[in-house]
């Protein structure tokens, strides 16, 4: 299998809060309280300081909040991307816990502030990919969920990883309607939930996850698509086999996989090319979204062009 190298995520790629606490303040902060890790060649694990990255932005116009808080895509409030923003205004995202829970030695039911106190923070500039076609750069705030998992200690059995998102019509408009089967599930297999690059999301731009944004906590696999970083998350279950997941229930131009392939039309058309947003033109997708080097031995053995 010919693997693109995975390009660096270049400075200018970085989709940033235009007011993120003024550039030049956040940079002098940041470089006052550490230097900058590596995760490999397409992705930054930033412990304590992304300022070198940032320093480099230049003149190189990011991406606005504004954007990046009110381009989403979350079923369970609205189909319109641009209408998420308000309607999730009444999520109120605590109390909030997380179920751990099936093939493991230690179940249990964690709070969300327990779970920010117990888990330290990292940022992590990942690209992100909708099979829709548009994409960005986003600077996350979480913890590996490698972490979480080891906490609770997999036994043998334990071969998948489910994720649910909150039923609550109440909250969730959308869920008022059989557009999908409710609550929306994901899935992994275990070696993809404990890759170092999987992260539990909790926040974004160094605050909070924004409800739009799938508050309060949210998964991010930056080698798939979009869909596979489920939002809201109340429960993780580990499982013996591989799960019903939620796209593939609702259309068959979906795969359990979800791995972002630019050979693949996974159902809308070409995957060769996306819309960075805030950009003009078009730029050419990377195998694995740019992870290739870091993941594609997870994926030995299979056909990449079916397996989706």
């Amino acid at each position: 299998m010919l693997i693109r190298r995975p390009s660096p995520i270049a400075p200018s790629e970085i989709t940033s809060e235009s007011t993120y606490f003024g550039r030049r303040k956040f940079i002098a902060q940041m470089a006052a309280v550490g230097t900058v890790g590596s995760l490999g060649a397409s992705g930054l694990l930033v412990p304590a300081s992304h300022a070198a990255d940032l320093r480099n932005l230049g003149n190189d116009k990011p991406n606005t909040w504004e954007e990046i808080t009110t381009y989403n895509n979350f079923y369970e409030y609205s189909q319109e991307k641009t209408a998420i923003a308000e309607l999730a205004k009444n999520l109120n995202p605590r109390p909030w816990t997380i179920s751990i829970e099936g093939e493991v030695e230690k179940p249990r039911i964690i709070d969300i502030d327990q779970l920010l106190k117990q888990f330290k923070t990292q940022q992590r500039i990942y690209r992100l990919r909708c099979v829709e076609g548009w994409s960005m750069v986003i600077p996350w705030d979480g913890f590996p969920l490698a972490e979480l998992l080891n906490l609770v200690q997999p036994n043998s059995k334990a071969k998948f990883v489910k994720f649910v998102t909150l039923f609550d019509p109440v909250r969730f408009y959308g869920q008022r309607q059989q557009i999908m089967n409710w609550p929306f599930t994901e899935g992994l297999t275990i070696a993809e939930a404990m890759h170092p690059l999987t992260l539990l999301a909790t926040g974004i731009y160094g605050k909070p996850m924004p409800n739009q944004n799938g508050a309060p906590v949210r998964l991010v696999v930056p080698w798939k698509y979009g869909f596979k970083s489920i939002k809201s998350i109340v429960s993780i279950q580990l499982v013996a086999t591989q799960p019903a997941t939620t796209w593939p229930q609702t259309s068959s131009d979906y795969g359990f996989y979800g791995n972002v392939n630019p050979r693949s039309g996974f159902g809308r058309g070409s995957q060769s090319r996306e819309n960075r947003i805030g950009e003009m033109h078009k730029r050419e997708t990377l195998l694995f979204n740019g992870y290739a080097n870091e993941v594609a031995h997870l994926y030995a053995g299979l056909d990449l062009d079916k397996n989706l």
